[in-house]
């Protein structure tokens, strides 16, 4: 029989890089016309509880996982499943974790690989049959650490198989001889899997179908009490936003004027970046591919927006008047998406990219706590963990045109525009330049512990071989301590931040001096923008592959250095599997990688790029302006950047955690903004200094600056090099401190 509605329940071991196994759920509407799809976790339900709602599926799915099939923890309720007595039975087709189960369940052997194969790719052979029927040649992606050995005249027998010069024959797929049971080793939804991934998907659905035809096996009716318990189907539906009448949302009143001469710095110095007391904000694009520099033009009337995880309300400050709202029952995003659906704006210039709204960071903290993972406060990081302020004035540069615009979001708000205009008319051209700017004498530089670092390097070798994750983003932190007694003009972050920009001039620079915050940043990194809606397209722009620039570098000598290195390569996949993932499970099935590792240069480096988007559509068409959830969604579901993580995502962290002992705070979190029209631009804290200020200006006797730097750490990672290139990183930031770290021990 064929069924009209098939329905699949897919069984997620913490893989997809994240929370749950989202491509690989798109992988499977791809290849089963109509099909639903109920997605869980392996500890949502004990195998008792499970079987009362298996006769509602067509078929299981067993996702990939980090860890052991050994590992009762690793593997949850799926050992269960291989041991269904005939009346529970169903097809199962398993992913990675799901085919290592089903072999030692079966008396396979579970071995180490001699080298470990993530995000490398393998050329997979198999006997074009069964799976395999009609597939041609395959080209397939690895994230593996582990291999069977299956036992000989077993009841599971080989499909399919790869050579490895370092490993010998690998098993790359498996059928159990009398049950319904089919696995891969390799990665079928993995963007750069080519030939093993929809067909083979396809002709699990043409087993599963003519094994339950033969069985007469019937399933029953999908009800409300069977969703209540197991879930929508995916892609979840999204509720629409309550949307506010056109007659309540205000203008834009915007102005502009072409005096290309104007600098950035210039018009910042003009509307208080040099006065240290006062809180300040720029996101600037200092070189190319950038284009827009964003300006805020901040009063004491201007309300800021803080919290810390774990808190019960949300700290406003305006007027210097401090209050508290109470969270309740809503978290964090919520409350944030409900203060900017009340401010939704439609009427802007649709050329720029701000019209207003919330500028500010968000921490590396508040995205782990976002995957469900307990935080050990560190009582050195006092950092808020949201720092926003509400924009209502601001100042955009277009770097392209040269023109200048002005805008407010304020009410009659026309005469405080034509001011502004007539003031950046007038403006005096600076004449100071960053190299003359005077640095406070003898910073005490501590970076990290030389022997500590590489240990945990190795430390985080070992879990990769063990199977617990593909890749790790491990970092440190280095201190900066000036003494800041009797500072001059020329020693406060303004002056550093336009030294960090000359030395290291980046796409997404800032300088955030949101007490008690004080951030400085030369982010090379775009981690999300998201169009304004409808239909608004959200991309991201991992990057993995450094050269610095010289002489000798040509795009063809970087090309091969990044493009033609496997390491390079295998760890931009990884962060491209792992937002594609992300990305799915916010806007359903409508994911492209509109790019993949291109080598793109910027004005210090060549960098390895990838592009993914996402389209929004607009399932509920009346969502409109800065309360779309969507687009925040995909923010609050990316967190944190897993270009800062690795894959997958959540264990990674939990490792990255034991390994670092220190919270990372601002660092690796994100900074950016979030226009009341609806869209948003986020770049990766890196390349990035940032202080905490007891008080504002130069009362305090020293200040204290942390600087975060790190590296991805692979199964091909030397230690000693992953050190130099942690050092490395640190330099340009250094720079603006008018210093250079040296090795230390």
């Amino acid at each position: 029989m064929t069924l009209e509605i098939p329905r699949l329940l897919l069984i997620d071991s913490y893989d997809s890089f994240t929370h749950k196994s989202f491509s690989l759920a798109a992988l499977c509407r791809q290849a089963i016309p109509n099909v639903l799809i109920t997605i869980i976790k392996n500890d949502d339900f004990e195998i008792g509880n499970l079987l009362p709602y298996l006769p509602y599926f067509s078929a299981i799915i067993v996702g990939p996982g980090p860890g052991s099939p050994e590992v009762s923890e690793d593997v949850g309720v799926v050992r269960d499943l291989w041991k269904l007595k005939d009346h529970d039975l169903l097809p199962i087709f398993g992913v990675c974790l799901g085919l290592q189960s089903l072999a030692i369940e079966n008396g396979a052997i579970l071995k180490r690989l001699k080298a470990v194969k993530h995000g490398l790719m393998s050329s997979v052979h198999h006997r074009s049959m069964d799976l395999f029927d009609a597939v041609g040649s395959i080209r397939a992606v690895r994230y593996h650490s582990l291999h069977v050995k299956l036992k000989e005249d077993g009841e599971v027998e080989e499909l399919a198989w790869a050579h490895d010069e370092e490993n010998g024959k690998v098993v790359m797929a498996i059928r159990h001889k009398y049950l319904p049971f089919w696995a891969v080793q390799y990665h079928p939804e993995s963007v750069c899997t080519e030939g093993g991934g929809v067909q083979v998907l396809r002709n699990f659905w043409r087993l599963a179908q003519t094994w339950t035809k033969k069985k007469g096996r019937s399933i029953m009716n999908w009800n409300e009490e069977v969703e209540r318990i197991m879930g929508k189907f995916w892609p979840y539906p999204t509720a629409p936003a309550p949307l506010s009448t056109p007659n309540d949302r205000p203008a834009v009143i915007v102005s502009s004027l072409l005096r290309p001469e104007i600098t950035v710095v210039d018009a910042c110095e003009a509307f208080g970046a040099s006065n240290e007391s006062s809180r300040f904000a720029l996101l600037e694009s200092a070189s190319q591919p950038g284009r827009y520099s964003i300006l805020a033009c901040i009063s004491s009337s201007t309300l800021q927006i803080t919290y810390r995880v774990g808190d019960e309300s949300v700290t406003l400050t305006k007027n210097d008047q401090v209050s508290n709202e109470t969270l309740g029952l809503q978290d964090i995003w919520s409350w944030l998406g409900k203060f900017m659906q009340s401010r939704a704006v439609e009427d802007g210039s649709p050329q720029l990219p701000f019209w207003g709204g919330l500028v500010g960071c968000l921490s590396y903290e508040l995205g782990v706590h976002s995957l469900h993972i307990p935080l050990c406060r560190d009582s050195t990081n006092m950092h808020p963990d949201v720092n926003f302020i509400f924009v209502e004035r601001s100042i955009v540069f277009d770097s392209h045109t040269k023109r200048v615009f002005v805008q407010s979001l304020r009410p009659n708000d026309h005469s405080w525009v034509a001011r502004t205009i007539e003031r950046l008319e007038n403006l005096p051209l600076s004449s100071s330049s960053a190299s003359d700017l005077a640095i406070c004498p003898n910073p005490t530089i501590t970076i990290p512990n030389k022997n500590r670092y590489i240990s945990n390097i190795q430390q985080a070798k070992e879990h990769l071989y063990a199977g617990d994750s593909y890749e790790l983003c491990l970092t440190a932190q280095t201190q900066i301590s000036i003494p800041s007694s009797g500072c001059k003009v020329g020693s406060a972050s303004w002056q550093r931040y336009k030294k960090l920009r000359k030395a290291n001039p980046a796409p997404h620079s800032a300088y955030l001096r949101l007490h008690p915050t004080t951030l400085l940043s030369s982010s090379p990194e775009r981690f999300l923008s998201y169009s304004r809606p409808p239909d608004s397209i959200c991309q991201l722009r991992p990057i993995k592959g450094t050269v610095r620039k010289a002489p000798y570098i040509t795009r063809s000598v970087a090309e091969k250095a990044l493009i033609g290195n496997p390491k390079e390569v295998a760890e931009n996949l990884m962060i491209v599997d792992l937002i594609r993932h992300d990305l799915h499970g916010v806007v359903g099935e409508d994911v492209e990688v509109k790019q993949f590792c291109s080598v793109e240069e910027y004005e210090t480096v060549w960098q390895l790029v990838s592009v993914i988007e996402g389209r929004l559509c607009d399932r509920a068409h009346s969502i409109s302006g800065a309360g779309d959830q969507l687009g925040w969604r995909v923010l609050k579901e990316s967190l944190p950047p897993g270009s800062m993580t690795g894959a997958p995502k959540k264990r990674s962290v939990e490792i990255l955690q034991q390994l670092e002992s220190q919270e990372r705070g601002i660092y690796s979190g994100v900074f950016g903004y979030w226009c009341v029209g609806g869209s948003g631009d986020w770049s990766v804290t890196i390349r990035s200094c940032f202080k905490y200020d007891e008080s504002a200006g130069c009362s305090g006797s020293r200040e204290e600056w942390v600087i975060g730097a790190g590296g991805a750490i692979t199964a091909l990672s030397d230690p000693a090099s992953e050190w130099d290139e942690m050092t490395t990183k640190l330099q340009s930031v250094l720079r603006a401190f008018g210093a250079l770290s040296s090795s230390a021990d």
